[in-house]
Formats: C-alpha cells, structure tokens, sequence
C-alpha cells in the first residue's frame, strides 16, 4: 500500500511538472512568432520573402539595412529588456512577499531616471540630434548607465529600510514605493525647469520609454547585465521559494532572510538600471508579467522566473508592434503602451486585494 502512494505521489509530480513545463515552453514559442512577426510588420511595405532574405543576407541593400539596422534591434531590446523588468519584479514580489511590487511601483523605475536625467543634465551626458533616429544622443553611456543605478539604488535602500519598520504592511510599502516614485519624477521636473531647452528635449524624449534608440553595443551591455542577474536569481531560486514561506520559516529552514532579500532587491534594481539608462522607463511590464504567471503556474520560482521572462519579453514584443504599426507611419513610444496595459490591471489588484482583506 505504500509503495502505491509513493508511486501515486510520483505520478502526480511528474504531472505538475510537465505541466509547468509545458506553459513556459509554450510562452518561449510564442515569443519566437511575435519576434518573425515584429522582424516582419512594419510601413516599408517588405515582403516576407524579402525580410527573409535580408536576415539570410542575400537580399537587397535596402531590406537588410531596415532589417539589421531598425527592426532587429527593436525585437532583441524587447526581449533583454521585458526579461530583465519582468524577472526583476517577479523577484521584488518574492522577497518583499507582495504582488504588487516591481520595479516601477516601488519607484526604482523613476529613481533611475532621476539618475539618468542627472547625468544628462548635470553632467552634459546627452545631446539632441537633428534626425529622427538620431533625436537622443548619449554621449557617455558609462555615466549615464552609472548616475542611472544609484538613483536605483537609492530608491531601493529607501524602500528596504520602510519595509523593516515596525507594523510596515505590504500596501504601506508599495504606497511608499508610489511616493518615492512621485518624488523622484518632481525632482527630475524640477531639474528640467531650470535646464536648457535642447536638454529638456534630450530628457524628455528619454523618459518616453523606447525601444528604437538601442543600438547593438546597448543591447549587449543590457544583455550581459541582464544575464548576470537572471543568472544569479536562478541560482537562489530555493531560497525565494523558502521566503514564500515567511521570514522565520525561511530561517528555520536556513536561509539568511535579510542577505537574501538585500541581495535579491539589489540585483533587481541593477538590472532595472541598465535597461531604464538605455531605453528610458517602461512600467508595468515587472508588474503584469510575474503576476500573470504566477496566476497560472503559481509561485514556485524554478517555474515562475524562466516563465515571467518569456511571458515578459512576449508582452514587450507584442506592445512595441502595437505601438508601431497602430497608426503607422507614426511610432508610439512603448511606454505609452505598456502603461495602457498594465495601470488597469494594477487598479484591478487594489480592489482584489482590498476586498480579501
């Protein structure tokens, strides 16, 4: 009779495994057919033939100019970048034990652009251009990128150090992260006021949020950055699913409670950091995309961070081919997009969430 209950157990796992698998196998295909079909959509008027084509590099000047110099581009940032925000904030969630958290409503987001602003105007790190795709220069990537983190940093110390109050409730710290966040954005504001036109015009086009000003040396910088952090939550994906728990199970069981979440919180703003210093604020995407699987496949962080970051990249893809081809010519910045997106759904789990309570 035991040997069947083990042998039921078993079955049962395998089941729940595979099942899982087959979600996040399921979101890194679709990311796949959004990517052929952002490569593809567009207002130039190619071909599918001709675009393929020009990613073999047979075809003509033309196409492979629009293909490796503008479309490709676009699809590897969306995908680096909605991994990077979505695995970040399915991390934030888990260490602070709320599904509120990413880094756009703790106001890591704007905290980095509060940085990046600094760089630009402060520091002379940005300049504005006469075409269109070249409207936004940053002249020192390293400074922008580094101004960009403290101010991440900054925002994420503050946010850790309200969480250890007494009595601090997990609305408490999200509504702290929306009041850093709103200090943050008055800061950069007041800055603005007292820049220079053509500096003014740099940051605020910046702050937009878009994927077409990444050029490929940005996206290996991201790449790498977001590697490294990917890498590392993976590898503590035990401890956050011991933190789900609760902070003194997860002591119980071994885990240095504080190191972790320190260290967790650190990275994700890391990340964060990079993709915000080169493709400006893009919020909601560290929100809808951990929160969306998570309904699906629970919290169980083996599972929940390879499928947020698939489920992450696919709603960037899909919001920047939105944002492209909806009144095409013209382009919306993605931020717009994602913000339509996600600020409904966070509505959505304040009320869910007040009325559970």
């Amino acid at each position: 009779m035991r040997v069947s209950h083990e042998h039921d157990y078993k079955a049962r796992y395998a089941a729940y495994t595979r099942r899982k698998v087959a979600v996040t196998a399921g979101l890194a295909l679709a990311v796949v057919l959004a990517a052929v079909y952002a490569v593809y959509a567009g207002s130039s008027g190619l071909s599918l033939s001709e675009v393929l084509r020009a990613l073999a590099r047979t075809g003509d000047e033309t196409a492979s100019l629009i293909v490796w110099n503008i479309r490709l581009p676009r699809v590897m940032a969306a995908i680096v970048a909605g991994t990077g925000l979505a695995v970040s904030g399915a991390v934030m969630q888990g260490v602070l034990r709320n599904p509120l958290a990413s880094p756009f409503t703790l106001g890591v987001s704007q905290g980095a652009a509060f940085g990046a602003a600094l760089a630009i105007i402060g520091f002379g790190a940005g300049a504005t251009g006469t075409a269109a795709a070249d409207a936004v220069r940053i002249s020192n990537v390293w400074s922008v990128a580094g101004f960009a983190f403290a101010g991440a940093m900054v925002a994420t110390l503050a946010v850790l150090a309200i969480s250890r109050t007494r009595g601090a409730t997990p609305e408490t710290i999200v509504l702290a992260g929306v009041a850093l966040g709103s200090l943050f954005s008055a800061a950069t504001a007041l800055m603005q006021y007292f820049a220079e036109d053509t500096q003014v015009a740099a940051v605020v086009f910046w702050t937009f949020g878009d994927l077409g000003r990444a050029a490929w040396r940005d996206i290996g910088l991201m790449a790498v950055v977001v590697g490294v952090c990917v890498t590392y939550f993976f590898w503590h994906r035990w401890d956050y699913n011991a933190l789900e728990t609760g902070a003194e199970s997860a002591h119980g069981l071994g885990v240095h409670v504080e190191r972790v979440r320190l260290l967790g919180m650190l990275a994700a703003s890391f990340a964060t950091a990079a993709i915000v210093a080169f493709l400006g604020i893009i919020g909601f995407i560290g929100l809808v995309g951990p929160h969306l699987v998570r309904r699906v496949m629970g919290s169980d962080h083996r599972f929940l961070l390879p499928a947020s970051a698939a489920a992450g990249a696919l709603l960037l893809l899909v919001a920047d081919t939105v944002g492209r081809t909806l009144i095409s010519p013209v382009v919306l910045p993605v931020g717009a997009i994602t913000s339509f997106l996600g600020a409904p759904l966070f509505l959505y789990l304040l009320v869910a969430r007040r009325r559970s309570a």
